[in-house]
Protein backbone atom coordinates (compact mmCIF):
# COMPACT_ATOMS: atom_id res chain seq x y z
CA UNK A 1 0.00 0.00 0.00
CA UNK A 2 2.88 2.36 0.74
CA UNK A 3 5.23 1.00 -1.90
CA UNK A 4 5.86 4.51 -3.23
CA UNK A 5 6.93 5.89 0.17
CA UNK A 6 10.66 6.05 0.91
CA UNK A 7 11.65 6.62 4.54
CA UNK A 8 15.11 7.49 5.87
CA UNK A 9 14.97 6.37 9.49
CA UNK A 10 17.36 7.75 12.13
CA UNK A 11 15.79 5.78 14.95
CA UNK A 12 16.81 3.69 17.92
CA UNK A 13 15.39 1.66 20.79
CA UNK A 14 11.55 1.33 20.50
CA UNK A 15 9.46 4.45 19.78
CA UNK A 16 11.15 5.42 16.52
CA UNK A 17 11.90 1.94 15.13
CA UNK A 18 8.36 0.74 15.91
CA UNK A 19 6.92 3.70 13.98
CA UNK A 20 9.20 2.86 11.05
CA UNK A 21 8.19 -0.80 11.26
CA UNK A 22 4.48 0.05 10.99
CA UNK A 23 5.27 1.92 7.76
CA UNK A 24 7.57 -0.85 6.47
CA UNK A 25 4.89 -3.48 7.14
CA UNK A 26 2.52 -1.43 4.99
CA UNK A 27 5.01 -1.50 2.13
CA UNK A 28 7.17 1.59 2.61
CA UNK A 29 10.86 1.30 1.74
CA UNK A 30 12.38 2.07 5.15
CA UNK A 31 16.14 2.59 5.24
CA UNK A 32 17.47 2.48 8.79
CA UNK A 33 20.57 4.64 9.23
CA UNK A 34 22.82 3.04 11.84
CA UNK A 35 26.14 4.16 13.35
CA UNK A 36 29.17 2.10 12.37
CA UNK A 37 28.77 0.04 15.55
CA UNK A 38 25.02 -0.41 15.08
CA UNK A 39 21.81 0.98 16.54
CA UNK A 40 21.42 1.01 20.32
CA UNK A 41 18.77 -1.70 20.37
CA UNK A 42 21.20 -4.16 18.80
CA UNK A 43 23.13 -4.23 22.09
CA UNK A 44 20.10 -4.38 24.39
CA UNK A 45 17.71 -7.33 24.40
CA UNK A 46 14.40 -7.59 26.25
CA UNK A 47 15.08 -9.83 29.28
CA UNK A 48 18.64 -10.11 27.90
CA UNK A 49 17.38 -12.30 25.05
CA UNK A 50 19.59 -12.66 21.97
CA UNK A 51 18.92 -15.17 19.18
CA UNK A 52 22.09 -16.17 17.37
CA UNK A 53 23.57 -12.89 18.57
CA UNK A 54 20.67 -10.68 17.48
CA UNK A 55 18.75 -8.77 20.14
CA UNK A 56 15.09 -9.63 20.64
CA UNK A 57 14.38 -5.92 21.04
CA UNK A 58 16.01 -5.23 17.67
CA UNK A 59 14.09 -7.85 15.73
CA UNK A 60 10.79 -6.94 17.43
CA UNK A 61 10.79 -3.43 15.96
CA UNK A 62 12.89 -3.52 12.76
CA UNK A 63 11.01 -5.99 10.58
CA UNK A 64 10.86 -5.26 6.83
CA UNK A 65 13.45 -2.47 7.01
CA UNK A 66 16.84 -2.14 5.31
CA UNK A 67 20.05 -1.15 7.10
CA UNK A 68 22.83 1.18 6.08
CA UNK A 69 25.72 2.07 8.37
CA UNK A 70 27.38 5.49 8.07
CA UNK A 71 29.76 7.65 10.09
CA UNK A 72 27.47 10.66 10.47
CA UNK A 73 30.24 12.89 11.85
CA UNK A 74 32.51 12.63 8.83
CA UNK A 75 32.27 15.02 5.90
CA UNK A 76 31.91 12.21 3.39
CA UNK A 77 29.31 10.60 5.63
CA UNK A 78 27.31 13.83 5.47
CA UNK A 79 27.58 13.73 1.70
CA UNK A 80 26.17 10.20 1.74
CA UNK A 81 23.24 11.17 3.94
CA UNK A 82 22.30 14.24 1.90
CA UNK A 83 22.28 12.13 -1.24
CA UNK A 84 19.78 9.81 0.47
CA UNK A 85 17.63 12.66 1.77
CA UNK A 86 17.25 13.84 -1.82
CA UNK A 87 15.81 10.42 -2.69
CA UNK A 88 13.45 10.19 0.31
CA UNK A 89 9.88 11.23 1.05
CA UNK A 90 10.26 11.05 4.81
CA UNK A 91 13.04 11.64 7.31
CA UNK A 92 12.07 10.03 10.61
CA UNK A 93 14.14 10.48 13.76
CA UNK A 94 13.91 10.00 17.51
CA UNK A 95 17.35 11.14 18.62
CA UNK A 96 17.72 13.33 21.71
CA UNK A 97 16.65 16.91 21.02
CA UNK A 98 19.21 18.81 18.96
CA UNK A 99 21.38 15.81 18.05
CA UNK A 100 20.51 15.73 14.34
CA UNK A 101 20.84 19.51 14.15
CA UNK A 102 24.35 19.32 15.61
CA UNK A 103 25.21 16.60 13.12
CA UNK A 104 24.02 18.85 10.31
CA UNK A 105 20.79 17.06 9.41
CA UNK A 106 18.19 19.26 11.10
CA UNK A 107 14.92 20.26 9.48
CA UNK A 108 16.26 23.35 7.70
CA UNK A 109 19.29 21.48 6.36
CA UNK A 110 17.13 18.62 5.11
CA UNK A 111 14.60 21.01 3.58
CA UNK A 112 17.40 22.83 1.75
CA UNK A 113 18.21 19.70 -0.26
CA UNK A 114 14.65 18.31 -0.36
CA UNK A 115 12.11 21.17 -0.16
CA UNK A 116 9.09 18.88 0.16
CA UNK A 117 10.58 16.52 2.74
CA UNK A 118 8.29 15.12 5.45
CA UNK A 119 10.48 15.64 8.50
CA UNK A 120 9.13 13.66 11.45
CA UNK A 121 10.69 13.97 14.91
CA UNK A 122 9.68 11.84 17.87
CA UNK A 123 10.91 12.94 21.29
CA UNK A 124 10.26 12.28 24.95
CA UNK A 125 8.77 15.57 26.09
CA UNK A 126 8.54 17.79 23.02
CA UNK A 127 10.96 19.91 21.02
CA UNK A 128 10.61 22.97 23.27
CA UNK A 129 9.62 23.84 26.82
CA UNK A 130 11.20 23.19 30.23
CA UNK A 131 11.60 19.42 29.70
CA UNK A 132 12.81 19.50 26.09
CA UNK A 133 16.43 18.65 26.91
CA UNK A 134 15.65 16.08 29.61
CA UNK A 135 15.85 12.30 29.02
CA UNK A 136 12.48 11.01 27.90
CA UNK A 137 11.75 7.32 28.43
CA UNK A 138 8.54 5.30 28.76
CA UNK A 139 8.60 4.76 32.54
CA UNK A 140 9.42 8.41 33.23
CA UNK A 141 6.53 9.52 31.03
CA UNK A 142 4.12 7.04 32.66
CA UNK A 143 4.98 8.55 36.04
CA UNK A 144 4.68 12.17 34.95
CA UNK A 145 1.52 11.85 32.83
CA UNK A 146 -0.55 10.14 35.54
CA UNK A 147 -0.80 6.63 34.10
CA UNK A 148 0.90 5.01 37.09
CA UNK A 149 -1.19 6.97 39.59
CA UNK A 150 -4.52 5.94 38.07
CA UNK A 151 -3.49 2.35 37.33
CA UNK A 152 -2.72 1.48 40.93
CA UNK A 153 -4.16 2.34 44.30
CA UNK A 154 -2.57 5.33 46.01
CA UNK A 155 -2.93 3.73 49.43
CA UNK A 156 -1.20 0.44 48.63
CA UNK A 157 1.09 1.94 45.99
CA UNK A 158 0.90 3.06 42.34
CA UNK A 159 1.17 0.29 39.76
CA UNK A 160 3.15 0.28 36.52
CA UNK A 161 1.68 -1.50 33.48
CA UNK A 162 3.75 -4.57 32.61
CA UNK A 163 4.88 -3.31 29.19
CA UNK A 164 6.13 0.06 27.81
CA UNK A 165 2.74 0.95 26.39
CA UNK A 166 3.52 4.63 25.80
CA UNK A 167 6.39 3.79 23.43
CA UNK A 168 4.13 1.64 21.28
CA UNK A 169 1.23 4.10 21.28
CA UNK A 170 3.56 6.97 20.37
CA UNK A 171 4.95 4.86 17.51
CA UNK A 172 1.46 4.22 16.14
CA UNK A 173 0.58 7.91 16.38
CA UNK A 174 3.74 8.83 14.50
CA UNK A 175 3.01 6.32 11.74
CA UNK A 176 -0.52 7.72 11.47
CA UNK A 177 0.82 11.27 11.19
CA UNK A 178 3.36 10.32 8.52
CA UNK A 179 0.67 8.61 6.46
CA UNK A 180 -1.48 11.75 6.65
CA UNK A 181 1.47 13.93 5.60
CA UNK A 182 2.24 11.57 2.71
CA UNK A 183 -1.34 11.90 1.43
CA UNK A 184 -0.94 15.68 1.62
CA UNK A 185 2.32 15.44 -0.30
CA UNK A 186 0.73 13.31 -3.01
CA UNK A 187 -2.12 15.84 -3.36
CA UNK A 188 -0.19 19.11 -3.08
CA UNK A 189 3.49 18.29 -3.50
CA UNK A 190 4.21 19.92 -0.13
CA UNK A 191 6.15 18.49 2.77
CA UNK A 192 5.27 18.66 6.47
CA UNK A 193 7.14 19.17 9.72
CA UNK A 194 5.83 16.54 12.17
CA UNK A 195 6.59 16.50 15.88
CA UNK A 196 5.32 13.89 18.31
CA UNK A 197 6.39 13.00 21.83
CA UNK A 198 5.90 10.39 24.53
CA UNK A 199 4.29 12.80 27.00
CA UNK A 200 1.45 13.65 24.63
CA UNK A 201 1.05 9.97 23.75
CA UNK A 202 0.86 9.00 27.42
CA UNK A 203 -1.85 11.59 28.00
CA UNK A 204 -3.68 10.47 24.86
CA UNK A 205 -4.05 7.00 26.38
CA UNK A 206 -6.20 8.60 29.09
CA UNK A 207 -8.74 10.46 26.97
CA UNK A 208 -11.88 9.25 28.75
CA UNK A 209 -10.32 9.30 32.20
CA UNK A 210 -8.99 12.85 31.80
CA UNK A 211 -12.31 14.21 30.57
CA UNK A 212 -14.24 12.65 33.43
CA UNK A 213 -11.81 13.85 36.08
CA UNK A 214 -11.65 17.51 35.12
CA UNK A 215 -15.15 17.92 33.75
CA UNK A 216 -16.51 16.38 36.95
CA UNK A 217 -14.25 18.55 39.13
CA UNK A 218 -12.83 15.46 40.85
CA UNK A 219 -9.86 15.35 43.22
CA UNK A 220 -7.19 12.68 43.61
CA UNK A 221 -9.25 11.15 46.42
CA UNK A 222 -11.39 9.73 43.63
CA UNK A 223 -8.54 7.40 42.68
CA UNK A 224 -8.82 5.57 46.00
CA UNK A 225 -10.66 2.32 45.56
CA UNK A 226 -10.64 -1.39 46.32
CA UNK A 227 -7.45 -2.70 44.69
CA UNK A 228 -9.47 -5.25 42.72
CA UNK A 229 -11.17 -2.46 40.75
CA UNK A 230 -9.45 -1.86 37.42
CA UNK A 231 -10.54 1.75 36.94
CA UNK A 232 -11.20 4.75 39.15
CA UNK A 233 -14.07 6.03 36.97
CA UNK A 234 -16.04 2.87 36.19
CA UNK A 235 -18.58 1.21 38.50
CA UNK A 236 -18.21 -2.16 40.22
CA UNK A 237 -17.64 -4.95 39.48
CA UNK A 238 -15.22 -3.74 36.76
CA UNK A 239 -12.02 -5.40 37.94
CA UNK A 240 -9.89 -8.46 38.62
CA UNK A 241 -11.00 -11.21 40.99
CA UNK A 242 -9.19 -14.19 42.46
CA UNK A 243 -10.96 -17.50 41.91
CA UNK A 244 -10.11 -20.89 43.35
CA UNK A 245 -8.14 -21.90 40.25
CA UNK A 246 -7.21 -18.66 38.47
CA UNK A 247 -7.89 -14.95 38.24
CA UNK A 248 -10.72 -13.54 36.14
CA UNK A 249 -11.92 -10.12 35.10
CA UNK A 250 -15.56 -9.07 35.23
CA UNK A 251 -16.61 -6.10 33.15
CA UNK A 252 -20.34 -6.85 33.44
CA UNK A 253 -22.55 -6.24 30.42
CA UNK A 254 -26.08 -7.63 30.63
CA UNK A 255 -28.33 -6.62 33.53
CA UNK A 256 -26.74 -5.95 36.89
CA UNK A 257 -29.70 -7.29 38.85
CA UNK A 258 -29.52 -10.60 37.03
CA UNK A 259 -25.78 -10.69 37.68
CA UNK A 260 -26.25 -10.21 41.41
CA UNK A 261 -29.01 -12.80 41.49
CA UNK A 262 -26.83 -15.27 39.58
CA UNK A 263 -23.98 -14.88 42.07
CA UNK A 264 -26.54 -15.62 44.75
CA UNK A 265 -25.43 -13.22 47.48
CA UNK A 266 -28.35 -11.13 48.80
CA UNK A 267 -26.07 -8.25 49.82
CA UNK A 268 -24.95 -7.86 46.22
CA UNK A 269 -28.54 -7.48 45.08
CA UNK A 270 -29.08 -4.57 47.48
CA UNK A 271 -25.82 -2.85 46.55
CA UNK A 272 -26.29 -3.23 42.80
CA UNK A 273 -28.90 -0.46 42.73
CA UNK A 274 -26.02 2.06 42.60
CA UNK A 275 -22.83 0.35 41.49
CA UNK A 276 -20.80 3.57 41.46
CA UNK A 277 -21.70 4.83 44.92
CA UNK A 278 -21.38 1.31 46.36
CA UNK A 279 -18.42 0.20 44.25
CA UNK A 280 -16.00 -0.63 47.09
CA UNK A 281 -18.57 -2.44 49.23
CA UNK A 282 -19.89 -4.37 46.24
CA UNK A 283 -16.37 -5.29 45.13
CA UNK A 284 -15.38 -6.49 48.60
CA UNK A 285 -18.40 -8.78 48.94
CA UNK A 286 -18.03 -10.10 45.39
CA UNK A 287 -14.31 -10.66 45.88
CA UNK A 288 -14.86 -12.76 48.98
CA UNK A 289 -17.69 -14.71 47.36
CA UNK A 290 -15.68 -15.63 44.26
CA UNK A 291 -12.61 -16.93 46.08
CA UNK A 292 -14.26 -20.35 46.34
CA UNK A 293 -15.53 -20.39 42.75
CA UNK A 294 -13.73 -22.12 39.88
CA UNK A 295 -13.60 -20.50 36.47
CA UNK A 296 -15.79 -23.27 35.10
CA UNK A 297 -18.48 -22.39 37.64
CA UNK A 298 -18.21 -18.69 36.79
CA UNK A 299 -18.46 -19.51 33.09
CA UNK A 300 -21.52 -21.72 33.52
CA UNK A 301 -23.21 -19.09 35.70
CA UNK A 302 -22.57 -15.96 33.65
CA UNK A 303 -22.51 -17.18 30.04
CA UNK A 304 -26.30 -17.68 29.76
CA UNK A 305 -26.81 -14.10 30.98
CA UNK A 306 -24.60 -12.43 28.33
CA UNK A 307 -22.27 -11.08 30.99
CA UNK A 308 -18.76 -9.86 30.13
CA UNK A 309 -15.96 -11.78 31.84
CA UNK A 310 -12.71 -13.47 30.89
CA UNK A 311 -9.93 -15.57 32.37
CA UNK A 312 -6.61 -13.79 33.00
CA UNK A 313 -4.05 -15.47 30.73
CA UNK A 314 -0.27 -15.51 30.89
CA UNK A 315 1.96 -15.49 27.83
CA UNK A 316 2.07 -19.28 27.60
CA UNK A 317 -1.72 -19.43 27.39
CA UNK A 318 -1.76 -16.62 24.83
CA UNK A 319 0.64 -18.58 22.62
CA UNK A 320 -1.99 -21.31 22.17
CA UNK A 321 -5.11 -19.14 22.41
CA UNK A 322 -7.43 -20.16 19.53
CA UNK A 323 -8.42 -16.58 18.68
CA UNK A 324 -4.80 -15.41 18.73
CA UNK A 325 -3.93 -18.28 16.41
CA UNK A 326 -6.88 -17.54 14.14
CA UNK A 327 -5.89 -13.87 13.95
CA UNK A 328 -2.31 -14.89 13.06
CA UNK A 329 -0.94 -12.56 15.72
CA UNK A 330 2.40 -14.34 16.14
CA UNK A 331 5.21 -14.54 13.59
CA UNK A 332 8.31 -16.72 13.64
CA UNK A 333 11.42 -16.56 11.48
CA UNK A 334 14.90 -18.04 11.39
CA UNK A 335 17.76 -16.01 12.80
CA UNK A 336 20.87 -17.97 11.94
CA UNK A 337 20.67 -21.14 13.99
CA UNK A 338 17.85 -19.79 16.15
CA UNK A 339 14.21 -18.75 15.80
CA UNK A 340 12.78 -15.32 16.51
CA UNK A 341 9.21 -15.00 17.73
CA UNK A 342 7.43 -11.65 17.52
CA UNK A 343 3.99 -10.14 17.25
CA UNK A 344 2.81 -9.61 13.69
CA UNK A 345 1.57 -6.29 12.35
CA UNK A 346 -1.73 -5.71 14.22
CA UNK A 347 -3.96 -4.71 11.29
CA UNK A 348 -5.27 -6.92 8.47
CA UNK A 349 -5.58 -5.58 4.92
CA UNK A 350 -8.05 -7.33 2.62
CA UNK A 351 -8.05 -10.12 5.18
CA UNK A 352 -4.31 -10.70 5.09
CA UNK A 353 -1.39 -10.15 7.45
CA UNK A 354 1.28 -7.90 5.88
CA UNK A 355 4.06 -10.08 4.52
CA UNK A 356 7.27 -10.65 6.46
CA UNK A 357 9.76 -9.67 3.78
CA UNK A 358 13.09 -9.24 5.48
CA UNK A 359 15.09 -8.33 8.59
CA UNK A 360 18.45 -6.53 8.52
CA UNK A 361 20.34 -8.94 10.74
CA UNK A 362 23.80 -7.51 10.04
CA UNK A 363 24.73 -3.86 10.61
CA UNK A 364 24.78 -2.07 7.26
CA UNK A 365 23.88 -5.15 5.23
CA UNK A 366 22.04 -3.01 2.65
CA UNK A 367 24.54 -0.14 2.44
CA UNK A 368 25.88 -1.12 -0.97
CA UNK A 369 22.45 -1.61 -2.58
CA UNK A 370 21.05 1.61 -1.13
CA UNK A 371 24.01 3.72 -2.23
CA UNK A 372 24.06 2.23 -5.71
CA UNK A 373 20.37 3.08 -6.09
CA UNK A 374 21.18 6.64 -4.99
CA UNK A 375 23.73 6.95 -7.80
CA UNK A 376 26.99 6.06 -6.08
CA UNK A 377 29.37 4.01 -8.22
CA UNK A 378 30.87 0.74 -7.03
CA UNK A 379 34.29 2.40 -6.92
CA UNK A 380 33.00 5.28 -4.79
CA UNK A 381 31.29 2.87 -2.39
CA UNK A 382 34.46 0.82 -2.04
CA UNK A 383 36.36 4.03 -1.31
CA UNK A 384 33.86 4.98 1.40
CA UNK A 385 34.23 1.54 2.96
CA UNK A 386 38.05 1.70 2.92
CA UNK A 387 37.97 5.10 4.60
CA UNK A 388 35.65 3.83 7.33
CA UNK A 389 32.81 6.15 6.28
CA UNK A 390 30.37 3.29 5.75
CA UNK A 391 30.03 -0.27 6.99
CA UNK A 392 29.01 -2.61 4.18
CA UNK A 393 28.07 -5.36 6.60
CA UNK A 394 27.17 -8.84 5.50
CA UNK A 395 24.20 -10.07 3.52
CA UNK A 396 22.84 -12.68 5.92
CA UNK A 397 19.08 -12.12 6.29
CA UNK A 398 16.24 -13.67 8.24
CA UNK A 399 13.79 -15.72 6.23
Amino acid sequence: MLENMKVLSFTHFVQGPAAAQYLADMGADVIKVEPLNGAFERSYGADDVFVDGLSATFFSVNRNTRSISVDLKSERGKEVIFSLIQESDVLLENYRGGVLERLGFGYEAAKAVKPNIIYASASGWGSSGPMAEMPGQDLLIQARCGLIAITGNLESGPTVPGAPIVDQHAAALMAMAINAAFIKKLKTGQGTRIESNLLNAGLDLQTESFAGYFSGKRTSERFRRDPRLASWFLPAPYGVYQLADCHAVISLGGEVTKFAEAIGNPDLIALSADRMANRDALTKILGEELKSWTYDRLDRTLAPLSMWYEKVQDYDAIRSDPQVLHNQCIQQFDVGEGVGTVLAHPVRYDGAVPEFRRLPIEIGCDTQDVLQAAGWSAEAIDSLAREGVVNLGLRREAV
